[in-house]
């Protein structure tokens, strides 16, 4: 496999040979912890089927992870001791970074979820220092350093500093830096923060920080991440940027009491598909989808966090994760590494909310994408931004993958376009003849 390296205007991923790469990600947090290998094959081979190319997944676990071993009754620590990895367990990480592997998978890997350095919430223990920070990290790094497939993921939605004033980046630093050592610098890495927080908020300036990393989470449906996207592209020195976690389909909303009530309703594709499109347009390199029961790989005889449904191997064909697929193809059939966000092109107002419209185009002024998230709602596309007076216009169908023409343009300075009542989203594209 090929390494992931950042392109070089800095806007996007690219493999070793400058080739474009769409990060496309599913959430499987628990997979390490919570799978068997055949278990494990089945969703990654799943996922492969249906277009994603980053499965993100941590090595000490979120539940318990330190203290309930993983399927084959294995615990990945010796005594809570980050300098007494139990082999045990790493050689069942190891078999599924080669199942991922042999399917052409990247594996986003997160050393630690973020409990077991700052407990602001969670079972932890708190585990690491500076210290046994670094020599952890060495540990995995050497482990996995020639692995092309490994994407490291620091972090893990806990803040890098508490409200009491805690500074817990010093630990993340130094895990850094001993996965730095070991792999002579050829990690690839990201941060995975907490809620409507971004990776930039405490590591921009780092060097070691290669691409930006939002979670926009949970608490709301279209929360605004196509503006907390453009905040993070417009920032010095610039980094490609994408939504780590959005909202999960499925997953319950509670924008008021925060205790996730499933009677305030459940996020569903429509919703995913509104962040997917909304953030790649508005800039970002790529996208990660989530679905509720599958992060915590949810089975009948595990306790449900959150209440989710289905159990996970049924969530696997969730209609939200089969059109992912829909918005990495249709990115990758357009010039990709000259796309830029804008939203000069409309002339009518974006709109706000679940009404928001979402510009994105060729530098050069030879194609153009809009996202219109409603039916029947009307945009104005200032026509002097392309490159020619002769312009083909299609609709495309985010649902189902499929295209719709609609005619040409020539000479118009100013076109207008009503979306289908057959929706509720679509996506305007429009092209340059010559």
């Amino acid at each position: 496999m090929r390494r992931i390296q950042v392109s070089e205007n800095k806007r996007f991923l690219v493999y070793e040979d400058g080739t474009p790469f769409f990060w496309l990600g599913d959430t499987a947090w628990e997979l390490f912890h919570r799978t068997t290998r055949e278990e494990a094959e089945y969703y990654l081979e799943n996922r492969l089927q249906k277009g994603f190319n980053v499965i993100k997944a941590v090595i000490l676990a979120e539940f318990d992870g330190l203290h309930v071993p993983n399927a084959y009754g294995d615990l990945p620590l010796h005594d809570d001791d980050p300098a007494r990895p139990n082999e045990r367990y790493f050689r069942y990480v190891d078999t599924i970074l080669d199942l991922a592997a042999e399917k052409g998978l990247y594996v986003g890997l997160l050393p630690t979820w973020g409990d077991k350095v700052n407990l602001m919430w969670g079972l932890g223990p708190v585990i690491f220092d500076d210290q046994n920070a670094r020599a952890y990290g060495e540990f995995v790094g050497s482990r996995y350093a020639s692995r092309p497939n490994v994407i490291w993921i620091i972090g893990g939605d806990r803040p890098e500093q508490s409200p009491d004033g805690a500074d817990y980046s010093s630990v993340w630093r130094a895990m850094v830096s001993g996965i730095q050592s070991a792999t002579n610098g050829k990690a690839f890495f990201t941060y995975h923060p907490m809620g409507q927080r971004s990776s930039a908020m405490g590591f921009h300036d780092d060097d070691w920080l290669h691409l930006n990393m939002w979670q926009s989470g949970h608490m709301a449906r279209d929360l605004p991440n196509w503006e907390w996207i453009a905040q993070d592209y417009a920032r010095t020195p610039v980094k490609p940027v994408l939504d780590g976690e959005p909202a999960y389909e499925d997953h319950p909303i509670d924008p008021f009491t925060r205790k996730w009530a499933p009677e305030y309703g459940r996020f569903r594709a429509y919703d995913v598909r509104k962040q997917a499109y909304r953030a790649v347009f508005a800039g970002a390199c790529g996208h990660t989808y989530g679905h509720h029961s599958i992060w915590q790989m949810y089975s009948p005889e595990r306790v449900p966090v959150n209440f989710p449904h289905p159990f996970w191997r049924e969530a696997l064909n969730r209609p939200g994760a089969g059109q992912m697929m829909f918005l990495r193809q249709l990115l990758e059939a357009w010039p990709y590494l000259t796309r830029v966000p804008d939203q000069t092109l409309l002339i009518s107002e974006p709109g706000e909310g679940p009404y928001h419209v979402q510009a994105t185009r060729a530098s050069d002024g030879s194609y153009a994408l809009v996202y219109i998230p409603t039916e029947d709602q009307t945009v104005r596309i200032d026509m002097s931004k392309f490159a020619s007076n002769n312009v083909r216009i299609q609709w495309f169908d985010p649902r189902h993958g499929t295209t719709t023409p609609l005619g040409k343009i020539h000479g118009a300075s100013v076109a207008e376009f009503t979306t289908p009542q057959e929706g509720p989203d679509w996506v305007l594209m429009l092209d340059c003849l010559g």
